[in-house]
């Protein structure tokens, strides 16, 4: 478990925004998320707009100074699908292995994961994940990154102890 970490999560939807589509996955993620010990503390439905979808992550990281978004929606190739650059026009840095990590678990499930277009990335402390649209695929996205993220929330959040133990191995070297 992790400690109580304030947590958002944001469905990007043009068909959730205007109420032709209810937001199953942004449930199921924050269900997913406060059953690790996430305190998820907003949550909204925004459509497939860049700026608007941007406005909302940089608020929710300057003012609500949340630890973690996680966004599901708008990662594929249709021309409204603009999450991801939404997300990389306001982080400061990218972190790929978590784009790589999801990709390559949902490989073994559908060819198509190869399209997703999903980013993770980190502004001022904050690390943003965007995952797929639907229920499954944004749940299986997130249960494989859900190991690495308290040690990555925790380096966020200025922990400075090192990454690993020493080896036995090294230790006896010396």
């Amino acid at each position: 478990m992790v400690p109580d970490l304030k947590t958002g999560v944001l469905t990007v939807s043009d068909k959730g925004y205007a109420g032709l589509r209810v937001d199953e996955s942004g449930k199921a993620v924050s269900k997913l998320l406060a059953s690790q010990g996430y305190s998820v503390v907003l949550h909204a439905v925004v459509p497939d707009e860049s700026p608007l979808i941007a406005r909302t992550l940089i608020q929710w990281v300057d003012e609500e100074h949340l630890a973690l978004i996680v966004t599901t929606g708008g990662t594929g190739l249709s021309p409204r699908d603009v999450t991801p650059q939404a997300t990389q026009q306001i982080i400061d840095f990218i972190v790929p292995g978590i784009g790589e990590a999801m990709r390559a678990k949902s490989m073994s499930a559908t060819p198509h994961a190869m399209l997703s277009r999903a980013v993770a990335g980190v502004r001022n402390t904050c690390l943003i994940l965007n995952l797929p649209g639907s229920t499954r695929g944004a749940l299986e996205n997130l249960e494989v990154v859900l190991p690495a993220l308290p040690h990555a929330l925790s380096k966020l959040a200025g922990d400075t102890s090192d990454c690993a133990p020493p080896s036995e191995n090294h230790q006896n070297s010396k």
